[in-house]
C-alpha cells in the first residue's frame, strides 16, 4: 500500500465521506453550493484587496486603519503564494477528480471536472480570507468565518468538484501561506524602509529578479508543454503554451512579421529611458514601478531576439470570455503601471529612493 491510500484515500473514508455528503446533500441545497463555490474563488480576490483598501481609508482610528492595511500586504502576499503552490501540486500530483473516480454515480453542479483535484483552490482561498480577517474580528465575526470556510468547503464536495481530501489539504496551504507571508513581510519591511538610502542599484536588482521569475516560468513552460497546448487548472484558469508575435495580451499578433523587429526596437528604447529614469532621486513606489515595467520589458525582448516571439503561459476565461494569454513579464508591466498610476494619485508620495 502506498503513502496515497493513507495519506489522501484515507484507507477508503475519503470516499465514502465524499459520497455521504455529495448523494446525501438536498437538491434543494444545489443554489446554496452554486454560491458558496462563487464567493470563494479566487475570482472575488480583487474585490477582497478592494474592500480591505476602503476599511483603510475610511477607518476613523488611525491605527485602526494601519492594522487594515497590515491586512491587506499579508493577504497579498499570501494569496500570490497560494496560487503558485496550488499551481505546482496540482500539476505535480495530477489527482483525479471525483467524476473520474466514481463515474456516472457523482452529482456534478456546474461543469464536469477530471483533473488536477489536489488541492482545492477554493478551499485554498477561504483559507487565505479567513487568515486575513481573523485579527481584525471579533467572536462573532471569527465565528462567521469559519462558517465561511467550512460552507466552501462543503460546496465543491456537494458540487462533485473535489473530495474532502482536497479540501483539507486545501484549508491547510491557505493557513501555511498566511502563516508564511506573516513571517516573510517583517524581514522584507526593512528592505523596503532602506530602500532610499540605498544605491540605485537596487531597482536594477529588482528589474533583474523580474526578468529572472520570467524567463524561468517560461523556459519550465517551453520545456513541460507543446506549442498550443493546454491544461486546465481551474475552471477559469489555463496554463498554456503560446507563442504571441504581438505585444502584451497579443496586442498586433497578426502582423504581417514586422512587429517583431520595431517592438525590439521600442522596448530598447523605452528601456534606456527607464534606467535613466531610475537613475534620479524618485520617490520609491515610482521607482518601483519603472523597475517592474524595466523588468518586464526587458524579458519580452529576450523572446523577441532569442526566441522571434513572446511565450504565454496564463490563460484567464469566464464561460464564452477569454483574456488573451499573458505571461508574467506582462504582469509586472501592468503592476508597475499601477504603481505609477497610484504615485501619482498619492499627494503625500515623498519619499526618495536615492
Amino acid at each position: 500500500m502506498s503513502w496515497k491510500f493513507f495519506l489522501y484515500d484515507w484507507g477508503g473514508l475519503n470516499i465514502a465521506l465524499f459520497q455521504a455528503i455529495n448523494t446525501g446533500t438536498p437538491a434543494a441545497l444545489g443554489p446554496l453550493a452554486w454560491f458558496f463555490s462563487l464567493v470563494g474563488s479566487y475570482w472575488t480576490a480583487p474585490l477582497m484587496m478592494l474592500g480591505l483598501w476602503w476599511w483603510s481609508k475610511s477607518a476613523t482610528d488611525p491605527a485602526r486603519g494601519v492594522a487594515v492595511l497590515h491586512r491587506l500586504i499579508g493577504f497579498s502576499v499570501a494569496f500570490s503564494l497560494a496560487l503558485l503552490a496550488a499551481t505546482v501540486l496540482k500539476l505535480w500530483l495530477d489527482f483525479p477528480r471525483p467524476p473520474a473516480v466514481l463515474g456516472d454515480v457523482v452529482r456534478v453542479i456546474g461543469d464536469i471536472e477530471r483533473h488536477f483535484s489536489l488541492p482545492s483552490g477554493h478551499a485554498t482561498y477561504a483559507a487565505l480570507v479567513v487568515g486575513a480577517l481573523w485579527p481584525l474580528m471579533g467572536r462573532l465575526g471569527r465565528i462567521g468565518l469559519v462558517l465561511y470556510a467550512a460552507l466552501v468547503g462543503w460546496s465543491r464536495i456537494a458540487a462533485g468538484v473535489h473530495f474532502p481530501a482536497d479540501v483539507l489539504a486545501g484549508w491547510g496551504l491557505g493557513w501555511i501561506c498566511t502563516a508564511l507571508a506573516g513571517w516573510l513581510i517583517p524581514l522584507a519591511a526593512p528592505m523596503w524602509q532602506s530602500a532610499r538610502r540605498t544605491s540605485v542599484w537596487v531597482w536594477f536588482a529588482v528589474a533583474a529578479a523580474a526578468v529572472m521569475i520570467d524567463q524561468l516560468a517560461k523556459f519550465a513552460i517551453t520545456r513541460t508543454f507543446a506549442s498550443g497546448e493546454q491544461v486546465e487548472i481551474t475552471p477559469f484558469f489555463n496554463l498554456v503554451h503560446v507563442l504571441n508575435p504581438g505585444a502584451a495580451f497579443s496586442f498586433l499578433a497578426g502582423a504581417g512579421g514586422w512587429q517583431r523587429y520595431f517592438f525590439i526596437a521600442l522596448a530598447l528604447i523605452v528601456s534606456a529611458w527607464l534606467g535613466r529614469m531610475l537613475r534620479l532621486q524618485l520617490p520609491r513606489l515610482e521607482a518601483a514601478g519603472y523597475s517592474v515595467i524595466l523588468g518586464g520589458a526587458l524579458s519580452n525582448v529576450a523572446d523577441r531576439v532569442l526566441r522571434g516571439q513572446v511565450v504565454d503561459f496564463l490563460d484567464f476565461h469566464w464561460r464564452l470570455a477569454r483574456w488573451p494569454a499573458f505571461n508574467f513579464a506582462d504582469v509586472a508591466i501592468s503592476l508597475g503601471a499601477f504603481c505609477l498610476i497610484y504615485a501619482a494619485m498619492s499627494p503625500n508620495t515623498v519619499t526618495k529612493s536615492g
